[in-house]
């Protein structure tokens, strides 16, 4: 795919649960080891810090900063910390997201409904706000935002969750076409039902195993299956490639009947 040396990055919800490794984590990771500097955003100070103490394991470079990325001050802070830090920005990974408001259109709590649109979706054009203008001053980049095949197929127990996700999808096709004469690429990755540590603390191995089975690999993705997509997007191998949705799922979104998100 071609070195990220001398590329900084910016990945938000860069911890994860426990001393487990999240989609946030495995794309630091795996950036570090292609030579991209890195920002790693995050609300919670130990996760993020696990998370570059294995950057740095890997000999990368990484600053820390904490921030709630759903807040305008939070998203600016964070940009200019990264970039002062490391003297420009080429890449933005969007990663914040949760599952939020349970219920339907009838029953869904409108404060948590509100919440979350404010951190999967409003987090999106917060830090894009701040970032392109980074990342047109350094010359170009690329920014990948993650979405879910729930923001792209119906079966979703709740209504706020895949709402949003959809949200994120279209945001994607919008900031390409916007940010396309500044020598930016915008594309979103779509996971499937991927085993996370916030799966395992969800649910058993029953619930693993039904997740497995559900696609047609009946293999199991991991973090890492996200991180390898997000690697490919903000490469040079693919420099012609923008506003698109790349599915990371198994083939789950190719059959109908299996119930879920990521």
């Amino acid at each position: 795919m071609g070195s990220l040396d001398g590329r900084v990055a910016i990945v938000t919800g860069a911890g994860s649960v426990g001393s487990g490794v999240g989609n946030g984590r495995a794309i630091a990771v795996l950036l570090a080891r292609q030579g991209a500097r890195l920002g790693l955003i995050d609300s919670q100070a130990e996760p993020a810090a696990e998370t570059a103490r294995l950057v740095e394991r890997e000999g990368g470079a990484a600053v820390v900063h904490l921030a709630d990325v759903g807040d305008a001050t939070g998203c600016h802070d964070a940009v200019d910390a990264v970039t002062g830090a490391f003297g420009g920005l080429h890449i933005l990974v969007n990663n914040v997201g949760i599952t939020g408001a349970r219920g339907t259109a009838v029953d869904v709590d409108p404060d948590g409904w509100d919440e979350v649109m404010r951190v999967n979706v409003k987090s999106i054009m917060l830090m894009a706000k701040f970032a392109v203008p980074e990342i047109t001053a350094s010359g170009g980049g690329a920014i990948v935002n993650i979405a879910s095949i729930a923001g792209l197929r119906g079966g979703h127990p709740s209504l706020a969750y895949p709402t949003s996700k959809g949200a994120v999808v279209n945001m994607t096709r919008a900031m390409a076409s916007h940010h396309a004469g500044a020598a930016i690429r915008v594309n979103c990755v779509a996971p499937g039902l991927i085993h996370t540590p916030r799966v395992e603390a969800r649910g058993g191995g029953e619930v693993r195993e039904a997740r497995r089975l559900a696609a047609p690999l009946k293999t199991e993705g991991t973090a890492w299956d996200v991180a390898e997509a997000v690697l490919y997007l903000v490469s040079d191998a693919s420099r012609w490639i923008t506003g698109q949705i790349l599915t990371v799922d198994a083939g789950l979104l190719s059959t109908s009947g299996a119930v879920g998100a990521h």
